[in-house]
């Protein structure tokens, strides 16, 4: 008969080899190259995935890639290069009419939080009449945001001022500080960080009404057809990282300011972080917003025959959401919160 020492030599020469760093190493990850485009308190749940190692919990060795406008991100999930991107859903909108097969699996913010800041001796927008007002790119969420917050305003964003792309958040501010432009659309913190150097907001999106797909998370329909697993490993970290996002406060605002260019100010970080994951910006259940969508569709519907025939259905793969909402998965996350 075995003895119980002998016994216990065994299961401890097993345990030994079962999680030695040879087998933990063995475990297999999906690598996942994953975009994303902007500098923005809208990507939180992407970097709290990779922090706080959701991503491998799902079984995903993700790379994190960032492109510095929109229209590269969707070029680069096009080629295959970052199957999977959190991008403006915008730009998702503007590539599948184009004839591309670019889909949005995850709402991310459905809603809008940008400004529009202007130089502080520009107090009101006609003082801002002859000016040019800097945007990210063209057809990107920055350009509809800024000719749909200068139209509520009583500006033509076609004879009264002049857009003009210049990329990335840090590079628009740049601009507006050395007055190459006269005003320029943020989103949060860009936005409290401007506003603390005396720039003056023209107007808060938000407050003027308007449902909108704004940044959330897409890939290609040949992607979901050939990884099925991969997408819906994605879908359920970004469900848990908006879980985490929700309930520990404190870690999502240490990651926020890693991610954010060095932000120090405590009021600006914790004004950002709790508007970005408030319920109406960042919803539990993560379906892409149809209405929103919509949204987009309307403002290129003049220009474009084929946006006035879309439907928002043909802009989103909602089955891995709602797989896992429907099996109670979502429910369950939140079910010891209050």
């Amino acid at each position: 008969m075995t003895s119980f020492k002998t016994l216990g030599l065994i299961c401890a020469s097993f345990c030994l080899f079962f999680f030695s760093p040879a087998s933990l190493s063995a475990q297999q990850f999906h690598k996942l190259i994953v975009g994303y485009s902007s500098v923005s308190a809208s990507f939180l749940p992407l970097w709290m995935a990779k922090e706080a190692k959701i991503f491998n919990r799902n079984g995903l060795d993700v790379q994190m890639v960032f492109f510095n406008s929109g229209t590269t991100a969707v070029m680069a999930l096009l080629s295959g290069n970052s199957p999977i991107s959190h991008t403006a859903g915008s730009g998702i909108v503007n590539s599948r009419l184009g004839g591309s097969d670019a889909v949005l699996i995850i709402g991310g913010t459905v809603s809008l939080d940008w400004w529009l800041l202007s130089r502080p001796g520009i107090k009101s927008p006609a003082q801002l009449k002859g000016g040019s007002v800097a945007i990210s790119g063209f057809g990107t969420s920055s350009d509809f945001v800024a000719r749909f917050a200068l139209r509520k305003l009583g500006l033509d964003p076609e004879k009264d001022v002049i857009l003009v792309a210049m990329g990335g958040p840090v590079t628009r501010q740049a601009a507006l500080e050395a007055d190459r432009v006269q005003a320029t659309v943020h989103v949060h913190p860009s936005t409290f960080v401007a506003q603390k150097k005396g720039f003056n907001v023209l107007a808060d999106v938000a407050d003027l009404g308007l449902a909108y797909q704004h940044t959330g998370v897409a890939t290609t329909q040949k992607f979901i057809k050939e990884n099925p697993d991969i997408v819906k490993a994605c879908v359920k970290s970004q469900l848990e990282a908006v879980h985490r996002l929700k309930t520990d406060r404190e870690s999502g605002i240490k990651i926020l300011a890693k991610y954010m260019g060095g932000i120090k100010d405590r009021d600006i970080l914790e004004k950002s972080y709790d508007l970005a994951v408030s319920d109406n910006m960042l919803p539990r259940k993560q379906y892409p917003t149809l209405e929103g969508i919509k949204t987009i569709l309307d403002s290129m519907a003049p220009k474009d025959s084929r946006a006035a025939k879309a439907s928002p259905e043909d802009f989103v793969d909602m089955r891995f959401v709602k797989e896992l909402d429907q099996s109670g998965f979502v429910d369950s996350l939140y079910s010891g919160s209050r």
